[in-house]
């Protein structure tokens, strides 16, 4: 099914273009019962392959420049990974290889080489627990059903939520304590190494940072969001010997999990754009360090294309002075 001509109407080159930006997280090897809308191998392939149809995929960095000039071509789109797992390098680049797409990836520095971002810590824990319940009350984190799949996703995201937006150590703390109660040996091996990431940019993927241990850049203080901003720039620039010019909002919510402060650092601190989690796609003349993201979750191609031609003229929410 051929759609372009719907999306040269919506998105056409040119000043009037709109770039939409497609963000992901993980490819697993298999579909996961705990997170079923998660994309695996086949079905991102599938998703590429619509998006390859439909749009102009560029590298994100020509893209940003294009759209500062006005010289979008018709479709324009870019291709995102955050955090830094590593089956983007085992997974989703072979994928991206073969269909002739670029994306970049936004890495978390301080998880490189067997660290584990305290969300995992989490679920892999939640993953592992002896049912048929989570006793967490003395934490403040309730008391859990975990006897079925359905369950345990639902323990998983309340915990989640209570904790995001916690302080860094407490969160950490916090996630440790329930791993140590469940006391099953959890994955080391999630995040990217320091090979890998090399294997992504030897493979002319895109490189950005997204902090050091992905905090809500809103909830510390301001010394402490310009260390995890400029000392992630500065990781991956001393270990790829290229500069680093894109940066990723950990979260990404405008005025709740980053404000316009952030934003100013993020410049400061020698970056030429920055992406957030608001939806909508970026056009001429907008904030070209706010700019906004969005996946559809459909997995018919119809409803894929539909949810992404709505985005296309949602009017993005960005975080003000």
């Amino acid at each position: 099914m051929s759609l372009r001509w719907v999306f040269d109407a919506l998105s056409p080159a040119g000043r009037r273009g709109r770039l939409s930006v497609l963000l992901f997280h993980r490819v697993r090897p298999h579909k996961d019962p705990l997170f079923p809308n998660e994309a695996d191998v086949a079905e991102f392939e599938t998703r590429m392959r619509w998006i390859r149809d439909w749009f102009r995929v560029l590298p994100l960095e020509e893209a940003l420049r294009r759209l500062r000039t006005g010289s979008l071509p018709a479709r324009a789109a870019a291709i995102t990974f955050d955090d830094g797992y590593a089956d983007n390098c085992t997974f989703a680049l072979p994928v991206l290889r073969a269909l002739g797409l670029h994306a970049t990836f936004f890495i978390a520095t301080g998880y490189l080489d067997g660290g584990r971002m305290w969300n995992d810590t989490v679920i892999e824990a939640v993953r592992a627990a002896p049912g048929p319940a989570l006793d967490l009350e003395d934490l403040q984190l309730g008391r859990h059903p975990i006897a079925t799949v359905a369950e345990r996703r639902a323990a998983i995201q309340h915990i989640i939520r209570c904790l995001k937006y916690y302080a860094l150590d407490q969160r950490q703390r916090l996630a440790d304590q329930i791993a140590a109660r469940v006391g099953a040996p959890l994955p080391d091996d999630l995040m990217l190494t320091t090979t890998q990431l090399r294997v992504l940019a030897g493979a002319g993927m895109g490189i950005g940072a997204h902090t050091v241990s992905h905090p809500i850049l809103a909830n510390i203080p301001d010394e402490v969001a310009w260390q995890e901003i400029t000392e992630s720039k500065r990781h991956l620039e001393s270990l790829l010997k290229r500069p680093v010019n894109l940066f990723a909002y950990p979260n990404g919510k405008p005025e709740r999990d980053y404000t316009a402060a952030h934003v100013r650092m993020v410049r400061e601190a020698g970056f030429d754009a920055a992406l957030c989690t608001a939806w909508g796609a970026a056009h001429y003349g907008c904030d070209i360090y706010q700019i906004p993201r969005f996946t559809p979750w459909d997995r018919a191609p119809l409803a894929y294309a539909l949810r992404l031609m709505r985005n296309l003229w949602r009017v993005e929410h960005v975080a003000t002075a």
